[in-house]
């Protein structure tokens, strides 16, 4: 290879392929899973940002097993804490090997922990990791984050899923592509944003710094390369179709989202009647205020129905109160050792407790609870939070329409029109970019594939 063309292959926006051809796609995939599981084995290490009841969970044991098969070595698989007894009846269900360890065993195949447990186990033993619902990783603290890539650091293989890897955050791609190896966040950034610290922001502009006042956005002629980059690693979709395949088994029933306004008994103080909190300060100490209208109104709406119901919170007070004033509602919290916690989100799944009352940090990533199709939400900032938490119960394989209620105080409406706000601005960045993956795939194919030269007829 000449000086130049190494030259241009070090200076080419997308990463080379390091894995190797499937040895088994069961029947039981749909095929565009299936499709997904061989391009992720190929590449060797990538990410798959599939929306929520899409079959990540089969689509990450079968890419798991296919490692195992081809190396004869072993698999991690990382999960949210509630979602490892889950995982394991999957595999049961796939006839994929695979066992949980909770103190830092290698079993043979497959092994199963949550992230918190990370610290026990040696990269050594593994050929390959799966970080699934990734996106929760900047839930936890940096040290944990910071843990998470450094045990990937030297995997030969590695496969991160998630449903919302904030696709109106191009930061978090960053990591997502740190973690496997390729680009650090930094490193990202410098090669395809340039820095702007004036106040106008346009649609390609976004906050990297914590919102202290620096904004992000595309260099000049940047944004393809940088989707044809992010497509030589990941795959989104949200639906078959963004990958060319056939939706009709998965459509989603009817969302119906409800808003319940609740007057404070008493008003803040110094003022005569409630009026909408402005700024985190007031938004606080207005929600702390209004506990107890807001959890008696949230109770009223599940206490007599007869069916399975959702109550999330987001204070310890709201959660112990939701859970007197609901008769039979159990209630998974912090202060439950791991076991309980699980052994809570069992009875729930299986229908031996009716009502659920939990935080969204603690049980919105991953689980399963399409049997239910009712749930009590109070006011949040956090567009991913409330999604997450939404997408437990209204998910592909719900066959109910699921019914949303919010609960806010007069107070909130401001915090419940910037949720909506970002729900509506996450959408739009979403279907761009299903639509910048598409034109990046179809960019490599062509460059994979040169056309022929047209020779004139004459010739």
């Amino acid at each position: 290879m000449s000086a130049y063309h190494e030259f241009i292959r070090r200076k080419a926006q997308t990463d080379l392929a390091c894995g190797f051809e499937p040895l088994w796609l069961p029947s039981f995939l749909f095929d565009f899973q299936a499709e997904l599981v061989a391009w992720a084995l190929r590449q060797g290490r990538a990410a798959l940002f599939a929306d929520c009841g899409m079959g990540k969970t089969a689509m990450l044991l079968v890419w798991g097993e296919n490692v195992v098969r081809h190396t004869g070595g072993r698999v991690l698989v990382l999960t949210p804490l509630a979602v490892v007894g889950q995982t394991l009846v999957e595999a049961a269900k796939f006839g994929v090997e695979a066992r949980r360890s909770n103190d830092g065993t290698a079993h043979d195949g497959i092994t199963v922990t949550n992230y918190e447990k990370l610290h026990l186990f040696n990269p050594a033993d593994f050929v390959g990791v799966v970080c699934d619902e990734s996106s929760i990783l900047k839930s936890f603290e940096g040290v944990t984050r910071t843990a998470v890539t450094e045990f990937l650091r030297k995997m030969p293989y590695r496969l991160l899923d998630t449903a919302t890897a904030a696709p109106n955050d191009y930061v978090e791609l960053g990591t997502h592509s740190e973690a496997l190896g390729y680009l650090g966040q930094r490193d990202m950034l410098t090669r395809f944003f340039r820095t702007d610290t004036g106040t106008a922001q346009g649609k390609s502009a976004f906050a990297a710094d914590g919102g202290h006042g620096v904004t992000w956005r595309f260099k000049g002629h940047a944004e393809e390369p940088f989707w044809r980059w992010v497509c030589s690693w990941a795959r989104a979709l949200r639906r078959p179709s963004d990958l060319g395949f056939d939706d009709s088994e998965f459509v989603l029933p009817e969302l119906v989202e409800r808003e319940h306004r609740v007057g404070a008994r008493k008003a803040r103080e110094g003022m005569l009647f409630s009026v909408p909190a402005h700024g985190l300060t007031e938004q606080r100490e207005e929600r702390r205020r209004t506990v107890r209208e807001r959890c008696e109104t949230a109770a009223a709406l599940v206490v007599d129905t007869g069916e399975s119901a959702v109550c999330w919170c987001h204070l310890n007070d709201e959660g112990d109160l939701l859970e007197r004033l609901i008769p039979g509602a159990v209630q998974v919290s912090g202060r439950d050792a791991d076991e309980a916690k699980e052994e809570k989100f069992r009875a729930f799944a299986a229908g031996e407790a009716r009502v659920l009352v939990l935080k969204p940090v603690i049980g919105a990533w991953g689980l399963n609870w399409q049997h239910c199709a009712h749930m009590t939400t109070f006011a949040t900032h956090s567009f991913e939070q409330h999604y997450q938490s939404v997408r437990r119960l209204w998910r592909y394989g719900q066959k109910r329409n699921v019914t949303v209620d919010h609960v806010v105080s007069d107070g909130e409406g401001p915090v419940l029109a910037n949720l909506r706000r970002k729900s509506e601005q996450a959408e739009v960045m979403f279907s761009r970019l299903v639509q910048h993956m598409r034109d990046g795939m179809a960019v490599a194919r062509d460059q994979s594939f040169p056309k022929k030269e047209q020779v004139p007829s004459w010739l």
